[in-house]
């Protein structure tokens, strides 16, 4: 079978929900602003209902599955091994992905709903999160779909599945069957939470992963080096390829032996979420499209700039091929 996909994701279907509401509104549930908070679904249903007064809007995400999207609308293709719930978040989930035209390898969960963030904007522009990951949280190495890997160059997984023993389990599966079929690995460290407290996971990965993402908080959690300059290369005697943002700073890359320093897009900054994830897509799709490694990084860092520059982690179609024409033209 010939490899007709450029990347396979590996990460949580999560529906984002936002919904803009008034400051008395947030003072009763009792939540700290800016934060990302982990609910259960028991929980997360009921805040749903608290505000089914609003009129939502709903938009597929997840960190990998952010990543994938803005490589496939850049014109790669693409796949995503998931888990979805059988219910209307699930299905727009699914049909979303069909639109964008990323092969979804997905089973859905009877007993468990999609999982979802409830993201409420307060009118001091400050985003809190409430994420419920339900059906994903069951996936395991018996969803991972070997034939995804096997079509695809390179697969692309976030850290965050280190979080549970069953994406543990996934993930183990996923790199046995990268190695199977020579496809190259791709890995985001997701947080220096996960880094922090799964650590050991993350440095049995590296070193069967080709390129590895991560922000300065995260490489420096890692190698325990308080300085961006020397966590950089701390990282690059441990992987094979790095991928390190820095902000304001710009990033910097290694490949074949090389350090690249990419310089930072201009940006009108709003919203950070979703930044580390449109790099990853920008950087994977200049490299799996023969251009050069500096090439690649200033597509990461341009469309970076770009969602950073507006409220969501997703740009439109017409923003990404802007940035495409910017850098690659």
């Amino acid at each position: 079978m010939s490899k007709n996909l450029h990347l396979f994701g590996i990460g949580a279907a999560i529906v984002d929900i936002q919904l803009q509401i008034q400051e008395h509104e947030f003072t009763p549930l009792e939540l700290t602003k800016g934060t990302m908070n982990l609910v259960d679904e028991h929980r997360q249903t009921e805040l749903l209902r608290h505000f089914s007064h609003y009129e939502p809007n709903w938009c597929s995400g997840g960190s990998a599955a952010n990543t994938i999207i803005g490589f496939a609308q850049l014109g790669g293709r693409a796949g995503f091994g998931s888990m979805l719930g059988k219910d209307a978040m699930g299905e727009f989930y699914a049909n979303e992905f069909k639109e964008l035209g990323i092969e979804l390898h997905a089973p859905v969960m009877d007993d468990h709903s999609t999982g979802t963030s409830l993201i409420v904007i307060t009118p001091d522009s400050e985003r809190t999160m409430n994420t419920a990951l339900a059906s994903n949280a069951f996936y395991n190495k018996e969803h991972v779909s070997e034939e995804g890997i096997k079509r695809a160059e390179w697969i692309y997984f976030e850290g965050f599945k280190f979080t549970e023993e069953a994406g543990v389990a996934a993930i183990e599966e996923a790199l046995f069957y990268a190695k199977k079929h020579d496809t190259r690995v791709a890995m985001s460290f997701s947080d220096s939470f996960v880094v922090n407290v799964f650590g050991s996971h993350l440095r049995k990965s590296i070193l069967q992963s080709d390129l590895i993402f991560c922000n300065q908080a995260e490489a420096e959690a890692f190698t325990g080096i308080d300085n961006p300059e020397k966590a950089f290369e701390a990282l690059r005697k441990e992987a094979r390829h790095v991928a390190l943002t820095l902000g304001a700073q710009g990033s910097r890359l290694y490949w074949d032996g090389a350090a690249y320093t990419i310089p930072p897009a201009s940006a009108n900054p709003i919203d950070t979420t979703g930044a580390g994830d449109m790099y990853a897509a920008g950087v994977l799709y200049g490299l799996t499209h023969g251009h050069s490694p500096e090439a690649a990084g200033r597509l990461g860092a341009v469309t970076a700039s770009r969602v950073i520059s507006q409220l969501g982690a997703r740009l439109s179609q017409q923003d990404l091929n802007a940035a495409k024409r910017e850098v690659l033209s």
